[in-house]
């Protein structure tokens, strides 16, 4: 079989080089169908110096240039005159031939990894693609527009299940070594080796790499130990089998070799092999909430969000159950390893400066009915997942480390970050057990912002039946999210209601300015940012991204943060704008919207520290899984956080009418959380 791929291959290299030193295409797409030839005799070139070893021994500048050559086309300075921006394209050939075509651009720039890992079935099929519709513009008159359409859809669907077949198998099968091999035998010392990933490099991940160097390995095992260990814990905290898990998933951003290579041996001693899969490139494969797996650089964040909804090109009812089917039958030939899978052990970043993106009138949207077909997909998707990778079984744990372009104190920042990482647990499981004891007594909290944030909300609570033995609130210390310092419940929706109001956040990537969501009953019922001049283009930018296409979401989560020593950090180096959501929630009250913290793990009693039990699990709409399991989940969690400085107040409401109140302007106020006020004493 491999050599008749390879002969499949060879046939259909040689016809684009053909292509690519000819002009028989009609006169307007010539120079586009040329330049994608000649990129595509450039990748079978890379594929044979990749076969041949040739980077071994090159400079690290001639690596830089090289690597640089790769993605230039797309970086934001050529970017106006790119055909992957659909602008540009469609200038050029008009909207509808543009949209297409600029799809046809993002699928093929796929082929720089497919050569680095040398899959010449993925590069065989791309030149087909390309190939095939080459050929309907080189035949006399233009296409119609309906024909390339076509094309892609059958490209995407004859191919769906080996695609999907690849996702699966790169979450839970450890025989996927590419990147695996190269952390644990290259020289990390030689920071050349970050070339071999064929991933984007920039100096920020050549600097972290060499700043990484610096370290002694004790520092290094320890900051590996921090992330290894909330994993095993989140297990033992979550009354979870670990011993019938052989793998786990380490997903991470290129540069920070040295610690991953201390993670992977640290789990091995906890007999847990490593999955390490790349963020997919292929349309079919790619997740629309953000890159998972490694990667390195992102050229072009907007080339990224100008291709978001490329599915649309091709998407019908038929389409998303060819790919449901792909899915089960992927995991079902995968049953073995997905049952003995443990879930993802995360490393963030973060210091880049936050995205955000220009509307692009001539990008492609879902229709409305695209949008519940895509809804569908990742409901459907979301059961199929649970059934192989059983949700009461599996766990995962995150954990964040700045980049360089956090500034000129990188250093100094990612000590501290450090610090922030791995603060007494013991402490704060203390002080919060004492905001605990408060909330535990009441029925509701009120939230009310100051200094210009307009938050107004009630939040409810669930009715504790045995108040000595259950609680609503989960006491968060280091474990599966680090760092330490929250405390969560799963709100009752009736009764939950106001306004959630933040000046600036940044989520999945995002950035939102004045972001304002509305809530009755629980449910998000209107919403509104000031991202673009449009209105139209603020709220789908809402609906596409923090809704994810539902009409209407729930409050999954209510925290409160309390990690006033990392909110100190951000005041301190004034990084609070370029923190990742997993270090922000916890330096102020946070809201999550669509599935509970529990999703698909709600049966699974879970207890404090202090044995009683959390029985706030389930919400209205995750009961409905008794039923209607389609109706329980929406496949997104996504956190808002407010800032203390923007805090006014946090009390809880008794039943009888009575109110504490935990923080006050921004301050605990709460007897027994004086201690917490320490960080912002020292910065003020």
């Amino acid at each position: 079989m491999d050599e008749l791929l390879k002969e499949r291959y060879t046939l259909a290299m040689e016809r684009v080089t053909q292509i690519s030193q000819e002009a028989e295409t009609a006169p307007a797409f010539q120079e586009f169908f040329m330049r994608e030839a000649r990129f595509l005799v450039h990748m079978d070139e890379l594929r044979n110096l990749v076969r041949e070893n040739r980077f071994k021994e090159m400079p690290l500048i001639q690596l830089r240039e090289f690597n640089q050559g790769l993605y230039e086309e797309v970086l934001p300075e050529n970017y106006e005159t790119c055909y992957g921006n659909p602008a540009y394209a469609a200038k050029q050939f008009g909207k509808d031939y543009g949209q297409v075509l600029s799809v046809l651009y993002m699928e093929l720039r796929g082929m720089i990894v497919h050569a680095y890992e040398q899959r010449y079935w993925d590069m065989g099929i791309g030149l087909e693609l390309f190939l095939e519709i080459y050929h309907m513009f080189a035949a006399d008159g233009y296409p119609e527009v309906q024909y390339l359409k076509e094309s892609i859809y059958w490209y995407m669907s004859d191919y769906a299940d080996e695609l999907m077949q690849q996702n699966v198998d790169g979450v839970v099968d450890p025989r996927q070594q590419f990147a695996v091999a190269i952390i644990m035998k290259a020289d990390l010392t030689d920071i050349r080796y970050l070339y071999q990933f064929g991933e984007y490099i920039t100096e920020s991940e050549e600097r972290t790499a060499s700043f990484l160097n610096t370290l002694p390995a004790e520092e290094i095992d320890s900051m590996a130990r921090t992330y290894t260990e909330g994993y095993r814990i989140g297990f033992i905290a979550g009354n979870k089998p670990m011993e019938k898990k052989k793998t786990v998933n380490i997903r991470y951003v290129l540069g920070f070799e040295r610690i991953v290579r201390a993670a992977i041996r640290q789990f091995a001693d906890m007999g847990l092999q490593p999955t390490i899969y790349r963020a997919p490139v292929h349309m079919i494969q790619k997740n629309r909430k953000g890159r998972n797996g490694y990667y390195g650089a992102i050229p072009n964040p907007q080339f990224d969000f100008d291709h978001r909804n490329d599915a649309a090109l091709f998407m019908d009812k038929d389409f998303i159950q060819r790919k449901l089917r792909a899915l089960q039958n992927a995991y079902e030939n995968q049953k073995e390893n997905a049952a003995e899978h443990g879930g993802p052990a995360v490393m963030e970043i973060f210091g880049g400066r936050p995205f955000e993106p220009e509307a692009c009138k001539d990008a492609l949207s879902y229709t409305p009915e695209q949008q519940k077909l895509q809804v569908q997909y990742d409901l459907e998707a979301g059961q199929i997942v649970n059934r192989y990778i059983i949700g009461e079984e599996r766990s995962f744990t995150i954990i964040a480390y700045p980049v360089p372009e956090i500034g000129d104190r990188f250093e100094e920042i990612f000590r501290e970050t450090v610090k922030v990482n791995t603060l007494d647990y013991k402490k704060y499981q203390r002080i919060q057990q004492c905001i605990i004891d408060v909330l535990d007594q009441g029925n509701r909290a009120h939230i009310v912002g100051m200094n210009g944030n307009r938050t107004d909300l009630t939040v409810q609570f669930h009715e504790l039946q045995d108040a000595g033995k259950q609680t609503n609130f989960e006491n968060c210390v280091a474990d599966v999210n680090i760092p330490v310092g929250e405390v969560f419940t799963s709100p009752l929706l009736k009764g939950t209601e106001g306004v959630l109001h933040v000046s600036k956040v940044f989520l999945n990537e995002l950035n939102y300015v004045d972001l304002e969501i509305h809530v009755k009953d629980g449910m998000i019922r209107d919403y509104r940012c000031r991202n673009f001049d449009d209105e139209d283009a603020n709220l789908n930018y809402i609906k596409e991204n923090v809704l994810f296409n539902h009409e209407s979401i729930p409050m999954g989560e209510f925290a409160i943060g309390t990690n006033t020593t990392a909110y100190m950090m951000a005041k301190k180096y004034q990084i609070g704008d370029k923190l990742p959501i997993l270090i922000a929630e916890k330096m102020g009250p946070h809201f999550a919207f669509g599935d509970t913290c529990y999703s698909w793990q709600e049966d699974t009693p879970v207890y404090n520290p202090d044995g009683k039990e959390i029985i706030a699990r389930d919400n209205e709409t995750s009961l409905l899984r008794k039923t209607d399991v389609s109706k329980a989940y929406f496949g997104c969690h996504t956190d808002i956080t407010i800032p203390y400085d923007e805090l006014g107040l946090i009390e809880v409401e008794k039943p009888d009418g009575s109110k504490v109140e935990i923080i006050r302007n921004g301050r605990f106020v709460l007897a027994g959380t004086e201690e917490l006020n320490e960080p912002l004493d020292e910065y003020q």
